[in-house]
């Protein structure tokens, strides 16, 4: 996640202490997805776990969950995220955040908001969820078209008004793509109209449903376009004062971006922001971010289901995840030393690691490939600085 209200706006925000705290693997402890359910009451077209109206017949039941969430505490992971399908179609969820959070784990759900209503609000506020975060993909009809249901904004538009009903934090959460893009002024307006204390801009990867959207993702030059607008528009919402947390999501190129228009820009703390974008390190897929599946399987992050490193039926997820013996798992503690092409040379390689593996191998068959969707050209990452084009 690159924090542009906090970088290149100055915000202090919630999570500041994880995303720019310890920096060896051996230190750091992942943020967990979840993905309680296969379940889910939407048909969402790039939904990279292929949700449906299921529950799958495997899934972790109440008390494996409840050791999975226990171990998680003993660990040390900071964020327990419940996903799915959707989280709170799962009968029980609300006991399953009630031991999260009694844990002493931050606790985040991940929803569409179709079922959170002023009762619901009540009890996840009371539960002491740290956070939601709503998918919304557009305004009305390219919303409800994204997500498959009719009447689908109007109930996310209810939702948030629910939850900050009760003072219980809630986010959006939109994947660009060239199906929406347009449609990202309209949402920094809502989140404007309805004083929403966080956005999240997803970019689009290639996982689950959403592997059948590649040439739906936004081409290098438009990315660059609404990166730029992002952060334009980030920057007008905190100088009137409406201290909004904006966040991209999922292309690491967007740190090394923004660290280049802050220096053309003279801002004063670009290398400040350089330091940070350092010691976040970029993409942090089986370091600084996992995930478990409802069956049970820990991956190295929630969109790149290729490879498992275990069940938590089996060993503990603390055991699957230190464990490097497992020769994948070891090269993703040190990534930076195993990306190929324009990534191994690229001088912004502390501060990206070479971005998303799945995209990677989605478009080349390898996992090590550099990844399509970085954006930025072979001078902005230094090497073809010595070459008269």
């Amino acid at each position: 996640m690159i924090s542009i209200s906090k970088l290149y706006c100055g915000a202090v925000e919630a999570l500041d202490h994880i995303r720019y705290g310890k920096t060896s693997f051996k230190d750091k402890r992942p943020v967990v997805v979840w993905n309680v359910t296969k379940a889910c009451n939407l048909k969402c077209i790039h939904c990279y776990a292929k949700a449906d109206n299921k529950r799958a017949p495997d899934e972790l039941t109440t008390e494996e969950g409840y050791k999975f969430l226990e171990d998680l505490a003993q660990f040390g992971s900071p964020v327990i995220l419940f996903s799915g399908g959707e989280p709170l179609v799962r009968p029980d969820i609300l006991d399953l955040i009630n031991r999260a959070v009694k844990l002493g784990l931050r606790t985040v759900i991940s929803t569409n908001g179709v079922l959170i209503d002023d009762s619901l609000a009540k009890e996840l506020k009371k539960l002491g969820v740290s956070y939601v975060g709503i998918s919304l993909d557009g305004w009305k009809e390219v919303h409800d078209k994204f997500r498959g249901v009719k009447g689908a904004f109007e109930k996310v538009i209810s939702a948030v008004l629910a939850c900050k009903k009760e003072n219980l934090k809630v986010g959006l959460r939109f994947t660009m793509s060239k199906l929406n893009a347009k449609e990202i002024p309209k949402i920094f307006d809502l989140v404007e109209e309805l004083e929403i204390p966080r956005i999240c801009f997803y970019h689009l990867v290639y996982s689950g449903r959403g592997s059948k959207l590649i040439e739906q993702d936004l081409s290098h030059k438009e990315t660059r376009y609404w990166v730029d607008y992002i952060i334009n528009r980030t920057k007008e919402l905190h100088d009137k004062n409406l201290k909004v947390e904006v966040l991209t999501v999922d292309n690491h190129a967007d740190g090394p971006y923004l660290y280049l228009r802050m220096k053309k820009e003279g801002h004063p703390k670009a290398e400040e922001v350089y330091e940070l974008l350092k010691i976040n390190g970029g993409n942090n897929s089986g370091v600084g971010i996992g995930c478990v599946s409802w069956d049970g399987f820990v991956y190295a992050d929630q969109f790149w289901r290729s490879y498992t490193f275990g069940n938590v039926r089996e060993r503990p997820f603390s055991k699957i995840w230190m464990d490097t013996s497992n020769p994948l798992m070891a090269k993703l503690k040190e990534k930076k030393k195993y990306v190929k092409g324009r990534c191994a040379k690229c001088k912004f390689l502390d501060l990206c690691a070479g971005n998303f593996r799945a995209r990677a191998e989605a478009v080349t068959g390898d996992i090590w490939a550099p990844d399509p969707a970085c954006y930025l050209t072979d001078e902005e990452i230094g090497i073809s600085e010595n070459k008269n084009e």
